[in-house]
C-alpha cells in the first residue's frame, strides 16, 4: 500500500520557529507530522510518498524520517515540490511518476488509527476531499471540481489546527486506545484510565515503568490480603484492582505513544502471571491466619496450577507467533476457536475465555470480597489454574503443533491481528 503525505506549503513562507511549532506540535507526547507517519507505517504502508515544500528546512524532514519511532518498515520517499495544492491537478502531474495506480492520501494534520486506514475502500466520486484520509485511483487526481465530504470510505480522525483541536484529538486516541477483543469489564476499566493515560502521555514515563508500577502496587495488594480480616481483604481486593488498571494503562499508553515492542509484550504477561502469584499467595496467608491449615494446601495447589497455567501459556505464545509480534497470540488463538467451534471443548472454552482476562477477574476478586465469599473464589481459582494449563496443552497441541513462520507478508489482515 502506497501513502501519500504533504508538508503545507503554507509552512514555507512563516519564521522557522512557528513552522517546526506548527509541524511538529505535540499530540500525546508524540510530534505530530511524526505521529502522521508512523500511523501511515503501521497500517501498513510499504511505501510513504513524503512530498516536502522547497522552503522548508530539509534537516526538519530527515528529522521526522530519522524518528526511532518509525520501524523503518516502509519505505519513506522525500520528494520536494513547489507550491503544491491537491486540489489543483497540476500539482498531482508533477508527482505521476511516483504514485501507484491506487494510493491512500493522508493529511499530514490528520490524527487517527491504524485500524481505520488500512479499512478505507477505494472512494468512487471523482471530487475528493482532500481535508480527509481517502483511498484513490490515480486518475482522480486529475479532477477540479470542488471537492465534496466522503462520509462512507473515509477515516475516522480529527484534523489538528489550533490547540483546542490537538486536545480534541488528544481525547480521541486515548478513547480508541483499546482493542477490538475488549469486553464490557475492560471497556469500563479503560474508561477509569483515560484521564490518566493522557497526562502520562506527556511525561516521560514509559509503559514498561507502568508494568512494574503495577506489580509493586500488586505487592501491596498481596501484603493487605495476607492481614487475615476481612477489612484487609477488602482493602487489597480495592488495591489490586488498581493494580489491575495499570495492567490497562500500559498498554493504552503503549498504542497512543508509538511504544508497544515485543518486549514490552512479553514484560506484560510476566508481569500478570506474577501479580496473580502474589494475589494468591496473600490470600493463602490471609486464610490461613483465618481458617488454619487447610488454605495452606490448597493454596499451595493454586500456586502451583498458577505457575504451570503461566509456563504453558508463554509457551504456546512462543509457538504461535513470530518473535516480532507475540501480541498476536490471543487474536489467533480466538479465530482458531471460532472456526473448531464443532468442538464441544472449544466451544465451551470461547465462552469462558473472556473470564480470565485480568481486566475482568479483578472486578470478580473485589465482588467476592466485599460479599465475604472469598473462600469460594480461592476454591474456584484452584479449580480453575488447572483447568487452564491442562486445557492449554491441549490446544497448543490441537493449533500450535508447528511454529509460527517468520512473516512473509504485510497487510490489513495481519494489522487486525495484532490488534
Amino acid at each position: 500500500m502506497q501513502v501519500v503525505v504533504a508538508a503545507p506549503e503554507i509552512a514555507a513562507s512563516v519564521n522557522l520557529p512557528s513552522t517546526s511549532e506548527t509541524l511538529m506540535r505535540p499530540v500525546c507526547g508524540v510530534p505530530l507530522l511524526i505521529r502522521t507517519l508512523a500511523t501511515a507505517e503501521r497500517a501498513g504502508a510499504d511505501e510513504i510518498l513524503f512530498l516536502w515544500p522547497e522552503g522548508l528546512p530539509e534537516w526538519l524532514a530527515a528529522k521526522c524520517i530519522a524518528s526511532p519511532l518509525l520501524r523503518q518498515k516502509a519505505n519513506i520517499r522525500l520528494i520536494f515540490v513547489k507550491g503544491f495544492d491537491p486540489g489543483i491537478a497540476s500539482s498531482w502531474e508533477d508527482i505521476q511518476v511516483h504514485l501507484d495506480s491506487r494510493f491512500v492520501w493522508l493529511p499530514w494534520n490528520w490524527v487517527t488509527q491504524k485500524q481505520y486506514l488500512s479499512r478505507l475502500r477505494v472512494t468512487s466520486v471523482q471530487s475528493v476531499d482532500w481535508r480527509r484520509p481517502a483511498c484513490i485511483e490515480r486518475h482522480q487526481t486529475g479532477c477540479n471540481e470542488s471537492s465534496a465530504p466522503i462520509s462512507d470510505c473515509t477515516a475516522e480522525g480529527i484534523a489538528v489546527t489550533s490547540p483546542e483541536s490537538a486536545a480534541a484529538a488528544e481525547r480521541f486516541l486515548v478513547a480508541r486506545s483499546g482493542k477490538v477483543l475488549d469486553g464490557i469489564h475492560t471497556s469500563f476499566n479503560r474508561r477509569l484510565c483515560r484521564p490518566l493515560v493522557r497526562w502520562l502521555s506527556h511525561t516521560r514515563i514509559t509503559p514498561n515503568e507502568v508494568t512494574f508500577g503495577g506489580v509493586l502496587v500488586s505487592v501491596l495488594s498481596a501484603i493487605a490480603f495476607a492481614g487475615g480480616s476481612y477489612w484487609s481483604y477488602v482493602a487489597g481486593a480495592a488495591v489490586f484492582f488498581i493494580a489491575g488498571l495499570f495492567d490497562e494503562m500500559d498498554g493504552m499508553l503503549a498504542r497512543i505513544k508509538f511504544a508497544d515492542s515485543p518486549f514490552g509484550t512479553w514484560l506484560e504477561g510476566f508481569a500478570d502471571g506474577l501479580s496473580y502469584l502474589l494475589l494468591f499467595g496473600g490470600i493463602t496467608l490471609g486464610l490461613h491466619r483465618q481458617y488454619g491449615s487447610w488454605p495452606l494446601k490448597v493454596g499451595v495447589a493454586l500456586l502451583a496450577g498458577t505457575l504451570l497455567s503461566l509456563i504453558v501459556t508463554s509457551l504456546g505464545r512462543k509457538r504461535a507467533t513470530t518473535p516480532d509480534r507475540p501480541g498476536e497470540y490471543l487474536g489467533r488463538f480466538y479465530r482458531l476457536l471460532e472456526k473448531d467451534s464443532s468442538n464441544w471443548i472449544s466451544r465451551v472454552v470461547r465462552q469462558l475465555q473472556a473470564f480470565e482476562k485480568r481486566g475482568v477477574i479483578i472486578h470478580y476478586v473485589f465482588l467476592f470480597t466485599v460479599l465475604g465469599g472469598l473462600p469460594v473464589l480461592f476454591c474456584l481459582a484452584t479449580l480453575g489454574s488447572h483447568l487452564t494449563w491442562i486445557l492449554s496443552l491441549y490446544f497448543n497441541h490441537r493449533f500450535f503443533r508447528q511454529p509460527a513462520q517468520s512473516a512473509g507478508t504485510a497487510g490489513a489482515n495481519t494489522i487486525r491481528e495484532a490488534l
